[in-house]
């Protein structure tokens, strides 16, 4: 285990791994940690990390100075081709973020792949709701960075005035 490794893993188990395991998972284990950039693997619901990886990172780079970026590992999904990145994102979408946002009664699809830009569509509970853009850009966007290097950006393209039944309606602001 490399030195940034060992330190990160010493940092999980100080402050974060609690957390995490309270919020549902089995745990939390570094997978990898090179140039800054660790891999973090969760054991159990991976659902239960994605909504507070940003604050998992901030605090990795806080207790850890080594750390730039960190990135949660999905089990089974293999690093994308370019050319398959369409299906890349709806595997990563399928398998770490729906199952996150399926609480909210809400789901995303991607409506398609353009120049490294993918399109995603909020459904159900998402479709509306005034949380949706913190959910974009907070969840669903770093976790499809941080899985598919080849995407350039993220798009919304779905019609939030048309959504019927958001989860946190624009009047509960």
């Amino acid at each position: 285990m490399s030195d940034l490794a060992a330190e990160v893993t010493a940092a999980l188990g100080r402050s974060i791994l609690p957390s995490v395991i309270a919020r549902g998972a089995a745990g939390l284990r570094v997978v990898a940690a090179e140039d800054g950039v660790v891999t973090l693997a969760a054991d159990g619901s991976p659902g239960a990390v994605l909504p507070v990886l940003g604050r998992i990172e901030a605090q990795l780079r806080a207790a850890v100075p080594g750390v730039t970026a960190v990135r949660l590992a999905a089990a089974g999904l293999a690093p994308p081709e370019a050319g398959d990145l369409a299906e890349a994102a709806r595997a990563v979408l399928d398998t770490e973020i729906n199952p996150a946002i399926a609480a909210h009664r809400g789901r995303v699809t991607v409506a398609g792949v353009v120049g490294g830009w993918i399109r995603v569509r909020l459904e159900g509970g998402c479709q509306g709701c005034s949380l949706a853009e913190v959910t974009l850009r907070q969840g669903i966007e770093p976790v499809l960075r941080g899985r598919l290097p080849a995407m350039t950006g993220l798009v919304d393209v779905t019609e939030h005035e048309a959504g019927t039944e958001p989860f946190f309606s624009p009047a509960k602001r």
